[in-house]
């Protein structure tokens, strides 16, 4: 392998990365996928660096709310939330990730807080070409060069705990290499532990969500995140799961030039879907229905779902329209009985049958439901399923939808706090976010579709034992568990 200049931009870049909990990796080891010598995992070091940069920020805004309780002052929460998004905008990686979630399910966060949460951008700055070389040599070796026929100098794009390069085989076929930021299993556990105290933040001004399941389902999904081995997994089980679908489109995994850490695969050609704001009517449609497919199918036929329907998770062929999905690190295995319970909740609600409505409830995780709770519950869930209930071709959103919404969960969430508070289950947090985040992308896309047969499409044929079948069967054949909660 040759030797190349280093440049003064390279060693700045090098250096203030080290300081931010980057390594002088390649001098400890070059021992492909040796984590004890790779020292990499979750490091005091790292975790105290992280521990300084967002606590000061989170801490600096707990210690005034505290101080603003103590003297009776009253909470100023749009300030507040001005606050938050300036101590966490600088910052990369999970705390980020975890926010952009967060801002998509309702009352998770104070709404002034969502809004500004929702504000942050994976727009992490990507590692210099020095540093990925270090790292590279730390996944695959030495002569991690000789194994591919070409490997692009710069970023082709960069995301909260990776960066992608775009690469090819001897034989030309385009690859791309996802590596991961070092230091992530730091980051990820320093950042958990100040959601956590964000959340008590929260708590100790409203009691009308307990976040604890929130907070645990987070933790397990962005610690599944690090692991790129499992990844190449899921993806490889949503190859399986959507092999029927024309519309979808899923990369090939390549374990041969995959770590725990560099995820690589096949490069798919697409456009970003704002791009098709200004196309016809029929496109727009098309693109949509691809999306509730590539999204629904695998939930209703096999228990699993992408939970993170950002923009940058996947493309659209501009010839055929069929959607790339390029992300599975955010991947949710459900309990078939949770899937029936969804399913249940819809004919409750299509049958005003409130005894199917408290079972599916249950299903949900939600222990107890009594009439109050119930009444609340339905008046979120029927505005939620609204698109669903109705026969008929239309938008996902009618106009003044989103003032009605925010009515609505506003009064859900004064009697939530009337009645003590409830605790949303685990399983119903990406759920819930997959439902709002492409319920967004159908908005952008003004698709006019009948969402009732589409959903009535998967549904309708639904066995809880075959589905339960299924599920196993296409879990063992990636080597795939689902998730103990």
């Amino acid at each position: 392998m040759t030797t190349e200049a280093r440049t003064p931009a390279d060693a700045d870049a090098d250096a203030v990365r080290d300081a931010d909990g980057g390594d002088a990796l390649a001098s400890r080891s070059t021992a492909v996928g040796d984590d004890t010598a790779y020292a990499e995992n979750d490091r005091l070091g790292g975790r105290i660096r992280r521990y300084a940069r967002v606590g000061t920020g989170v801490g600096g805004l707990a210690a005034r709310l505290a101080g603003e309780r103590l003297l009776g002052l009253p909470m100023d929460r749009g300030r507040h939330a001005e606050d938050l998004r300036a101590a966490l905008g600088g910052l990369k990686g999970p705390l980020m990730k975890a926010a952009q979630i967060l801002s998509t399910i309702p009352d998770a966060l104070p709404r002034e807080y969502a809004e500004e949460l929702a504000q942050l951008q994976a727009d992490a700055p990507s590692m210099g070409w020095l540093f990925v070389k270090r790292r590279m040599a730390t996944e695959l070796g030495p002569d991690w060069r000789g194994r591919f026929g070409a490997f692009s100098r710069e970023a082709a794009a960069a995301a909260s705990l990776g960066q992608v390069h775009k690469a090819a085989t001897h034989d030309g076929r385009p690859l791309a290499c996802k590596l991961q930021y070092p230091d992530m299993s730091s980051a990820v556990e320093a950042d958990l532990r100040q959601l956590k105290l964000i959340f008590g933040i929260y708590r100790r001004y409203d009691r009308a969500i307990n976040p604890d399941q929130i907070h645990a389902e987070l933790s397990a999904r962005l610690r599944e995140e690090l692991d790129y081995g499992r990844e190449g997994r899921q993806m490889r089980l949503y190859a399986h799961m959507l092999r029927d679908e024309p519309g979808v489109v899923v990369p090939d995994w390549l374990p041969e030039l995959s770590t725990r850490r560099l995820l690589t695969m096949s490069w798919l050609d697409g456009q970003r879907l704002m791009s098709f704001q200004g196309a016809d009517q029929a496109v727009r449609d098309h693109i949509a229905m691809n999306m509730f497919r590539a999204w629904y199918v695998p939930f209703y036929d096999y228990g699993v779902i992408h939970g993170d329907p950002h923009l940058g998770n996947y493309s659209v062929r501009p010839d055929d329209h069929r959607v790339n999905l390029l992300d599975f690190g955010c991947i949710r295995v459900f309990r078939p009985a949770f899937v029936k319970g969804v399913i249940d909740l819809y004919h409750a609600l299509d049958r005003k049958d409130d005894e199917l409505a408290v079972e599916a409830y249950r299903a949900w995780g939600f222990q107890t439901v009594d009439k109050p709770l119930l009444e609340v519950l339905n008046a979120w869930a029927g505005f939620l399923y609204r698109p669903l209930l109705q026969d008929k071709v239309q938008r996902i959103e009618e106009d003044g939808a989103g003032q009605a919404g925010r009515a609505v969960a506003g009064r859900v969430h004064a009697e939530l706090k009337r009645l003590g508070g409830v605790t949303p289950p685990r399983e119903f947090v990406l759920m819930d976010r997959a439902a709002i985040g492409l319920g967004s992308v159908f908005m952008h896309l003004k698709a006019e579709i009948n969402w009732h047969r589409m959903f009535r499409d998967l549904i309708d044929d639904f066995d809880v034992d075959a589905m339960a079948r299924r599920q196993d069967a296409a879990l063992a054949v990636v080597d795939l568990e689902r998730p103990a909660d």
